[in-house]
């Protein structure tokens, strides 16, 4: 069976869906969706997908469509994802969830309801250098005492990956700190039970805050302290330190090294060494087997209420 697809978003992050894409068997992506109509159609020209749309809902609309995968800004993602489970399509919609609980719990809720495939794209549960140290934590060779990350982008002005113009805001809170207070709980195999965070300035035009703090506590006592800054005028990235009881680790995207720089080789790890690669295989792997994917919408959920919690706390302070 040959899982047909629409990709919703064809900026930087949907480039990159189509890219692992090619490299997966049993796939193809039948309908691209993205508020540039010319630019849509110069990607899927590219691609070679067939239907080109600036509506979502053309796309649910055909019956040919399997699955769909969801690469828009993060305001659309809660509202998007029930659409495309409304419509009996199963659904992957890149990080995060939602941008407030509510939006989550109601597509947690959906999604049990429909029983279908709804995953969400925490990619670093899936990057070989994050799949190592957590086979490492499995097999009882490693247990985390504390992760240090690094969240760091120069973004001043509203532009994407690519350096250009965006038609919405980033967020540090809802978006990047999503992937580290998901990985270190999933990582750590255990609940978050205490976080706090602070904030740096609102900025004038954006309406966000720049630069924030968080800290972490699980349940089996392990900590992970966050930073995050959209005003990092140096390498670009989230970079993670991994401190053990037998071991250091630094997590660079896909690249792992120990605590004094030495690259460990990861390429055996996984079938790619593309994490968002790994991510749709993933996504493919539990349609075609009707089972629950890592990083389902329900796995996920609980990172939503951490950054609802801490978002009460900065609104409170």
């Amino acid at each position: 069976m040959t899982i047909k697809v629409a990709l919703a978003g064809a900026g930087a992050f949907g480039i990159k869906h189509l890219d692992g894409i090619q490299n997966i068997d049993g796939v193809e992506v039948v309908s691209l969706i993205s508020r540039d109509l010319g630019k849509t159609q110069e990607v899927a020209d590219k691609y070679g997908i067939g239907h080109v749309t600036t509506d979502l809902a053309d796309s649910l609309a055909m019956k040919e469509v399997d699955a769909v995968i969801l690469c828009t800004p993060t305001q659309m993602h809660a509202e998007q994802t029930l659409a495309c489970l409304k419509a009996g399509k199963h659904v992957q919609v890149e990080i995060p969830l939602a941008d407030n609980l509510k939006g989550a719990e109601e597509v947690v809720a959906l999604q049990k309801q429909t029983g279908l495939v709804a995953m969400c794209g925490h990619t670093r549960r899936f990057n070989p250098s994050h799949q190592y140290v957590n086979q490492e934590i499995t097999a009882g060779r490693f247990n985390i005492q504390q992760m240090d990350v690094q969240t760091y982008f120069f973004r001043r002005t509203n532009t994407n990956a690519l350096g250009q113009a965006r038609s919405w805001t980033d967020h540090l809170l809802w978006h990047h700190a999503a992937h580290t207070v998901d990985l270190f709980a999933y990582q750590c195999g255990s609940p978050i039970v205490m976080a706090n965070a602070i904030q740096g300035p609102i900025h004038p035009v954006l309406g966000i805050a720049m630069d924030m703090s968080i800290q972490l506590k699980a349940a089996n006592g392990a900590i992970c302290t966050l930073s995050l800054s959209f005003n990092n005028d140096g390498p670009l990235g989230t970079f993670f330190r991994y401190i053990g009881d037998t071991a250091t680790y630094i997590a660079r995207y896909d690249d792992l090294f120990t605590g004094k720089e030495e690259k460990i080789d990861v390429s055996q790890v996984a079938v790619s060494m593309n994490g968002i690669e790994l991510q749709d295989r993933e996504f493919f792997a539990a349609i075609q087997e009707g089972r629950e994917p890592n990083s389902s919408v329900a796995q996920v959920f609980n990172c939503y209420q951490v950054l609802h919690n801490l978002e009460q706390q900065l609104n409170a302070n």
